[in-house]
């Protein structure tokens, strides 16, 4: 039984990913901002594993998160699924507007993987996977500062895949496409179906089938898989 611990995963892709981990066995912990959903799905993850704990902070917060990992203690898979989006010009966005995306998106990853990392190294094993998305690979108009974000966080589990290798830690991410998450409920079903048009396998993905991936990734079947950005995106890009 793995320690695993989820960042964001009061709902969409992290929820579903929880879920796929408790299937399996595993100790669970999951986090996330609004302490009131965290602990609604803690409670639904519980009726299918008892090994279910939660812990809320804000993870682009280095002091909360240190906090965290005091009170958990060493986990053995991390994933870094916490996130947000935005969708408008560039121009138009205010100096609080690119600070939120970027440390909701970006610093969260570092911060986590920072201080998760000191412990793997001293045993020698773990398992890293930054929940990513196709736009930080090619980028996505309107969605400038997101695309960075995420483009950063490819960079970054490269880099690391590489420099933690030898510790006997892999890093890697999933680059998701368009998801069927609450992220996308701000598009109208004309907006929806247009989207579906563009997308090679004729609709968004599923939740599950990014957890699906997510789960591959930390297990054994993925031992000589390091510092890989997967596409999941039914053929976007």
């Amino acid at each position: 039984m793995k320690k695993v611990l989820i960042t964001g995963a009061s709902r969409g892709i992290g929820k579903a990913t929880a879920k796929e981990f408790a299937k399996s066995g595993h100790h669970v912990i999951i986090n996330s901002r609004n302490i009131s959903e965290l602990k609604k799905t803690a409670d639904e993850l519980g009726k299918i594993n008892e090994h279910i704990s939660y812990y809320p902070c804000d993870v682009s917060d280095y002091n909360e998160v240190k906090k965290m990992f005091d009170s958990i203690g060493s986990v053995d898979v991390l994933v870094n699924n916490a996130g947000t989006a935005y969708l408008g010009l560039f121009n138009t966005m205010t100096p609080s507007d690119l600070r939120k995306i970027i440390d909701l998106d970006l610093i969260s990853v570092l911060n986590c993987t920072h201080i998760a990392i000191q412990s793997m190294i001293n045993k020698k094993s773990g398992s890293i996977i930054n929940v990513s998305s196709m736009w930080g690979i090619c980028g996505a108009s309107c969605e400038a500062v997101y695309s960075a974000a995420k483009g950063g966080i490819n960079a970054f589990t490269k880099a690391l895949g590489k420099e933690l290798a030898p510790s006997g830690i892999r890093v890697n991410a999933v680059a998701c496409g368009v998801i069927d998450t609450k992220m996308n409920d701000c598009l109208v079903p004309e907006e929806k179906a247009a989207l579906e048009e563009d997308i090679p396998l004729g609709r968004m993905g599923r939740p599950e089938e990014i957890a699906k991936t997510i789960c591959f990734l930390a297990g054994e079947e993925s031992s000589y898989i390091t510092g890989e950005v997967i596409k999941i995106d039914g053929g976007f890009i």
